[in-house]
């Protein structure tokens, strides 16, 4: 009897732990301790945020990544580490845009037909570019031949003073110089890098324009422009900080003016006028058979202090509009306009002014009454000069961050200022170097490769992550749809790091993959140069030209997850997944 007794137990427990092992096949709950940085016990499956309001319809084209592993170079992790980052799989923030990489163009730099530029833009898939510009938006007539105008506007504008302009100038889509970029350009820059546009329709028109009905010639223009693209665009907006007193249209001659406009713009004009241009543009879309979404223009901080026109901007705009508007349209350059900043503080504006922004434009709404829509950060940068600052690495470490920011504030659209410039001794916004002494037209500066390794090694999902034994550290967690989880670093403080990063509900693999862009030695603080896992350029200026088929650092997960961050540099890293 205790031989069939022991027979029947032996047999229940095979039984019992046959079911535990197809159980723990299924579920993977049941895991050994590898010490790897990664879950070692019952995990919590992610799952998605509902889609806040300040994105909507930008994460409409949102796509799943595939995360492709790259060509390795095996390298020894650092051991010491007083710093832990711990990123929660199962935690997701929000679904990551890809409206989020947009860039700007500049009409008066190239037709923009070089071939390395392009491959480099195509490389960088912004995947929208704004046109035709920023302020220049506001004198732009698409359809005229260099050097025309129509003939209702003024041969010279005011200032913000209410002088005249001898400056003043119109700008044309049908240009055929060098110099600058036809309209039929653009259109054939978006096709080849794959990208598609926001453009900015010409408001300025409306309150300097000399006809009888300024609002409505001006509107009519901006829809047949509407007609004319075909489909191929669907976002537009109507004018460019036209609260600005450095924009065309603040303020008019009155004497010349013929249906009764103020002087000087104000938000209530503004929403008035823009609901104009919204009916006619939607009913050219319509007329052709698509749907266009249409963004209006506000303040990105507090504007009851702003010069005359823009005081109380966003309560004007707002009751006016109504619900008119499909977004929001805001611009931000952080740091203090034309200051001398330092890098700390160029590093710590993305925290300190990105979720005010978004608030400030959520109060704005919240007071005016009106429904909240999504918002669009289309021109992004810093102002920060005399230093080199805005063609240095720094910029590029600040641009990581800001992407950060948006995405942890979901924002799902953002376009930097912008794809190329001029020279002006380093205070040039150009992603892309342009007329500057000893440099080769469109060689890529530092930002460009903090901008190509975000996007390429951080996935379609932000998760939650935490720093402990540092306020210098900062994370950015993510996740891609191919089961892989990453970590982008930051370090802001001018001393090297050694950071270790576990994962939650996330079982590892054997491998980590990492790419280290760090600063140059020329130049005090801001170099001008990036180097990427130790790779240079040929040159002065930027990064690594073999940037898209440079190795990867590749360490193993057994006994943990651990990188050097560099002074002031940042860690793009993957980790595999089990």
């Amino acid at each position: 009897m205790k031989v069939i007794i022991n027979s029947v137990f032996t047999i229940l427990l095979a039984l019992i732990t046959l079911t535990a092992c197809k159980k723990d096949k299924k579920t993977d709950t049941t895991v050994v301790d590898t010490g790897n940085g990664g879950a070692t016990g019952p995990i919590t499956s992610p799952t998605d945020p509902g889609i806040a309001v300040s994105q909507g319809f930008f994460l409409d084209s949102w796509i799943a990544k595939t995360f492709t592993k790259p060509a390795t170079t095996s390298v020894a992790k650092p051991t010491a580490s007083s710093v832990t980052v711990t990123a929660d799989f199962a935690q997701v923030v929000s679904k990551v845009s890809n409206n989020l990489f947009g860039n700007n163009m500049n009409p008066f730099t190239s037709q923009y037909t070089d071939a390395g530029l392009v491959k480099n833009i195509t490389n960088l898939s912004p995947n929208i570019i704004r046109a035709p510009g920023g302020s220049l938006s506001d004198v732009y007539f698409y359809d005229l031949p260099a050097g025309g105008k129509p003939a209702d506007v003024p041969a010279q504008l005011l200032k913000a003073d209410g002088s005249a302009d001898p400056a003043t100038g119109y700008w044309s889509g049908m240009v055929t110089d060098s110099w600058s970029i036809s309209l039929s350009n653009y259109y054939s820059l978006l096709q080849k890098t794959n990208s598609t546009g926001i453009i900015t329709v010409n408001y300025g028109y409306a309150r300097y324009g000399l006809s009888d009905h300024p609002v409505e010639t001006a509107a009519h223009y901006a829809a047949q422009w509407v007609r004319n693209d075909k489909g191929r665009t669907k976002l537009w907006e109507v004018g460019n900080e036209n609260f600005g007193n450095w924009e065309a249209g603040y303020r008019i001659d009155v004497s010349k003016n013929k249906d009764g406009q103020p002087e000087i713009i104000t938000g209530q004009l503004y929403g008035t006028h823009f609901k104009v241009f919204a009916d006619s543009m939607r009913k050219a879309a319509s007329d052709i058979g698509v749907s266009i979404k249409i963004g209006i223009v506000l303040t990105e901080t507090d504007d009851q202090n702003n010069t005359t026109g823009g005081q109380n901007w966003n309560s004007g705009v707002l009751s006016a509009a109504g619900s008119s508007p499909d977004f929001f349209v805001v611009h931000n350059y952080y740091t203090p306009y034309n200051q001398n900043s330092t890098p700390e503080v160029i590093l710590a504006t993305p925290s300190a002014v990105t979720a005010p922004m978004v608030s400030w434009v959520n109060n704005s709404v919240q007071k005016a009454g009106v429904a909240q829509k999504p918002i669009a950060l289309d021109e992004w940068n810093i102002f920060a000069s005399g230093s080199r600052q805005q063609v240095s690495y720094v910029s590029g470490v600040h641009a990581v961050l800001v992407l950060g920011e948006l995405i942890k504030n979901q924002v799902s659209m953002a376009c930097r200022w912008d794809l190329a410039n001029g020279g002006s001794d380093g205070n040039d916004h150009g992603l892309f170097t342009f007329n500057q002494d000893g440099t080769a037209n469109f060689t890529p500066r530092p930002a460009f490769y903090y901008l190509y390794y975000f996007q390429k090694y951080f996935g379609d999902r932000m998760i939650s992550s935490t720093v402990s034994g540092s306020t210098d550290i900062v994370s950015y967690a993510s996740s891609f749809t191919s089961g892989e989880a990453g970590v982008t670093l930051i370090n802001k403080s001018g001393t090297d790091q050694v950071v270790s990063i576990n994962f939650k509900n996330y079982y590892t693999g054997s491998n980590y993959y990492y790419y280290t862009l760090k600063g140059g030695t020329d130049n005090g603080s801001y170099s001008g140069k990036v180097t990427v896992n130790n790779n240079g350029p040929a040159g002065d200026v930027g990064g690594p030209a073999g940037y898209a088929s440079l190795a990867a650092n590749s360490s193993g997960t057994s006994g943990g997850i651990t990188v050097s961050v560099p002074a002031r540099g940042v860690v793009f890293l993957v980790c595999d997944k089990k």
